[in-house]
């Protein structure tokens, strides 16, 4: 048995059991894997070859039309075999794609080793292109409707858990749509859950978030967030309806992102663990990364208790709460010398006191600690409770502090086999990306979608709006919405979809997806 691989240009058709016979447009290059022994010819009956390539369910259509390298083993053949493969290996023995043997590696990579790993730049899958169509112009048809909708968001921003016109807006127009709409859903106001399924088969999952920021509205884009998570499932949707792939599209609308709260309370619950196979979901930002570093974060809320006394006539007999804030502040700021580079701590005083002549008596504050992994964040927390309790000793005041009660909001595990196919959709929409280790390196923003990245396989891109503003700005506020960045967030979407289809499609796919979760979360 010699192991070999054979990349097909063209349709590869089914057997046709009345003439015994099929056709193969051309056959591109043959890695071998042991690069000095020729390819071998096979012997076997032509029902046969074709009854394996089909059982190995790459892209389960009865019809496979795509570019991929497909590893076999064929047995060996007499020297004068006339085999169906013969005349075509002997004319690829010429071809100028042999002279590729010299780099052809000692072993040719397992199917989970291909998509995980550079070796998935040897081949090219192509989903179904009956259903790459049926995608594409699904969006490009919602286009208009789209665009008003996230115009609409932009106009009128909402805080998180108050996002009633956000809600209703969205699943009015998902509900006309023909998607099974669950409104209010887990217990929150202005989430709800959005689905469609054409029977038994995998279930992929989207989300939509629309929160605005106080005082900047949609200063990181979640109009635009919104509507590539309804673009995606409407575009899925007509796929199933198709009837070229099973399974089911469930697209979530999740609250109060900007609070990291929406989804915490979703995998509390244990939602996409229960329902999908996987998650995805995509961020405008000034540029397309997809394994930046999304950070672990809790917020916490302090308050110090003193004595109130007249500031000028007596301050010897008050206690001073505010102090006690100044000097957290200044134990924190201490603190950071001494926590790692990716560590942030940062923080406002939501309570200062009543007035300039009277002793402090009371003083609140509210910081978010965050890390580059939860094991992390759990050191580092009670770090910054010392801080608190040290300025409640030397000023003493009483102290009290309560982290967020829904639970921390984790980082983001990137699951690279969905992100490695996303990008390859968006590389070939003319999209470039620096390189993956230095993509690495960048850090920064925390997200609730770290919480689901725990319970499935989750990739969470973010994608360029031709602007160089970062998120939380004015400026990026005005950019969310140009018609560039909707034209921006289309593409984006687009690839979006190619890759949750190409799951729908592909148990291996999956297989690998989620033993790389496993992996990542042991």
């Amino acid at each position: 048995m010699i192991p070999f691989g054979i990349l097909f240009d063209g349709e590869i058709p089914p057997y046709r059991e009345s003439s015994g016979q099929c056709s193969y447009t051309k056959i591109s290059v043959c890695y071998v894997h042991q690069s000095a022994r020729p390819p071998v010819e096979d012997t076997r009956d032509l029902k046969e070859i074709i009854l394996d390539i089909h059982r190995m369910n790459v892209l389960p259509t009865t019809s496979l039309s795509f570019q991929n390298l497909f590893v076999m083993g064929f047995s060996s053949a007499k020297k004068n075999s006339t085999g169906c493969f013969s005349s075509l290996f002997g004319n690829l023995r010429k071809a100028k794609t042999l002279e590729q043997k010299n780099t052809v590696p000692e072993r040719l990579p397992a199917y989970e080793e291909c998509i995980t790993t550079k070796a998935l730049e040897h081949f090219d899958v192509k989903a179904d292109t009956e259903i790459e169509k049926i995608i594409y112009d699904t969006i490009d048809n919602a286009s208009s409707e789209l665009r008003e909708i996230s115009l609409e968001l932009h106009r009128n921003p909402e805080l998180g858990m108050h996002e009633y016109h956000s809600h209703d807006l969205l699943t009015d127009f998902l509900e006309r749509k023909g998607f099974k709409v669950t409104r209010h859903a887990y217990g929150m106001e202005t989430a709800f859950t959005a689905e469609f399924t054409n029977g038994p088969g995998r279930r992929v999952g989207l989300c939509s978030e629309y929160d605005g920021l106080k005082g900047l509205g949609q200063g990181c884009g979640h109009n635009l967030i919104a509507i590539s998570g309804v673009g995606a499932a409407m575009a899925i949707k007509a796929a199933l309806e198709s009837g070229r792939v099973k399974g089911k599209v469930i697209l979530y609308g999740t609250p109060a992102e900007e609070i990291t709260v929406g989804k915490v309370i979703m995998c509390n619950l244990d939602v996409f663990k229960k329902n999908v196979d996987v998650c995805m979901m995509i961020h405008p930002s000034p540029g397309d990364t997809v394994y930046h570093r999304m950070l672990a974060v809790d917020h916490v809320n302090v308050e110090f208790f003193g004595k109130p006394s007249h500031a000028a006539a007596a301050p010897w007999n008050g206690i001073n709460a505010l102090d006690a804030i100044a000097q957290t502040w200044n134990n924190i700021s201490m603190l950071r010398q001494q926590i790692l580079p990716t560590d942030r701590i940062h923080g406002i005083i939501t309570d200062g006191g009543k007035a300039a002549n009277i002793i402090p008596d009371y003083a609140s504050a509210t910081f978010f600690v965050r890390s580059l992994k939860i094991s992390q964040l759990d050191e580092l927390k009670p770090r910054v409770e010392k801080c608190f309790e040290a300025a409640a000793i030397a000023t003493g005041c009483k102290v009290k502090f309560s982290w967020k009660d829904v639970g921390v909001t984790k980082d983001v595990l990137v699951n690279s086999v969905m992100g490695d196919r996303y990008t390859k959709y968006m590389e070939s929409y003319g999209i470039s990306y620096i390189p993956k280790s230095e993509q690495e390196q960048m850090s920064g923003g925390s997200t609730d979608a770290g919480n689901i990245s725990y319970q499935v396989p989750l990739v969470h891109p973010g994608f360029g709006i031709h602007t160089t503003a970062v998120n939380h700005t004015h400026e990026f506020t005005a950019a969310a919405k140009t018609e560039i960045a909707h034209e921006d967030t289309l593409r984006a979407t687009k690839a979006m979809s190619m890759t949750l289809i190409d799951i729908l499609q592909s148990q291996d796919m999956l297989d690998a997806a989620v033993a790389e979760f496993k992996k990542n979360t042991a």
